[in-house]
């Protein structure tokens, strides 16, 4: 389906997946923890998207809510629209149909989410068979040493067990049973993890030639910033729950308009590192997350108007958007809010 744009009269692609205000919360003893707190962003045909942030600022738990899969207790809500329906308003049977045939998720760890009592032929059945069980056996093997072909498995390997595979080849055979079924949009949950340099960018390699085959949309979740400059189109930074930069990977890369972007950048190793750099204190407890900008306290350029109010939303220079007061409107900052904060100051703020 594509949209017509006003300015223009253009036809436009719509957005594989859209989504507005998504917000997931897991209840505690101490209260609720708002792991994803606000997120909205497009997903466009073929794009890939990938969500970078340090660990604990909610991007598996963003991922698992789009897909359903949150552990019980947990609870979500806002608007997630795939095709023209609401994922989050569908029946848990509706839900149950989409997942795999068009909705795909690739999980970190694939030693701990392949069965090691079946073999990989069985494992690519009982996944196809899901969502067409009356396909011929032929048929199911033809689809299954095609994407295995294009992953670099030979299919000789078809009947083996997964202990008996790498840990690079059980990734790329988790990446094959997501895309068996050629969904549309994909998760991809740190799908590089606890691999060797030379295999993660295969991986890497095996994700862009995909997308162009099978024309899929991915999201990929990740703290490397180096995978994202490599793989993908777009970014989104987040922390503490919420998105607080995404643009073209180059713009927000080159030009990071969030503090947070820029120090992060600041903090990543490469072969022109003469030293190591960190972020100074820790992420929020986001059953209490402080008030206003959630980065204020570890913020170098945090103002008055950040510790007591939430940051405007504002286009950001080259397209994208970007959540903080030092590049909002100065009409809606507060007279004086200007002024930057004190560290005395900032603790004060987080206490009251």
């Amino acid at each position: 389906m594509e949209l017509v744009d006003e300015v223009s009269g253009n036809r436009q692609p719509e957005p594989v997946i859209s989504a507005r205000d998504v917000r997931v919360w897991y209840g505690t003893t101490r209260g609720a923890i708002r792991a994803v707190d606000g997120v909205s962003f497009d997903l466009m045909p073929g794009e890939t998207l990938g969500l970078v942030g340090e660990s604990g600022c909610g991007k598996s738990t963003l991922g698992r809510g789009l897909m359903g899969l949150l552990p019980t207790g947990a609870k979500r809500d806002g608007e997630v629209v795939f095709k023209g329906r609401d994922v989050f308003s569908m029946s848990a049977k509706e839900a149950y149909a989409l997942r795999g045939h068009e909705l795909g998720m690739i999980f970190q760890e694939p030693l701990t989410r392949l069965n090691p009592l079946m073999r990989i032929s069985e494992h690519f059945e009982e996944t196809i068979r899901q969502h067409e069980p009356r396909l011929p056996r032929a048929e199911v093997q033809q689809r299954a040493f095609e994407v295995l072909r294009v992953m670099g498995i030979p299919p000789t390997r078809y009947r083996s067990y997964p202990h008996e595979f790498s840990g690079g080849m059980r990734q790329r055979l988790m990446i094959a049973l997501a895309l068996v079924l050629r969904p549309a949009f994909v998760v991809a949950d740190e799908p590089t993890t606890a691999l060797d340099v030379l295999v993660e960018a295969q991986i890497v390699g095996i994700l862009n030639d995909l997308r162009r085959t099978f024309d899929t949309s991915l999201l990929l979740i990740t703290h490397n910033v180096g995978i994202v400059a490599e793989a993908c189109d777009r970014v989104a930074v987040m922390y503490a729950g919420r998105i607080v930069e995404q643009g073209a990977v180059a713009d927000v890369l080159g030009n990071p308009q969030h503090p947070y972007t820029r120090e992060l950048l600041r903090s990543t190793i490469s072969l022109s590192t003469t030293g190591l750099e960190f972020i100074p204190g820790s992420p929020p407890d986001l059953v209490d997350p402080p008030a206003g900008c959630r980065f204020h306290p570890r913020c170098p350029d945090a103002m008055q108007v950040c510790a007591v109010k939430d940051p405007v939303d504002v286009e950001r220079p080259g397209g994208g958007r970007v959540e903080c007061w030092l590049r909002g409107p100065e009409d809606l900052v507060p007279e004086g809010g200007t002024r930057p904060l004190k560290q005395e100051e900032l603790t004060v703020a987080d206490e009251a």
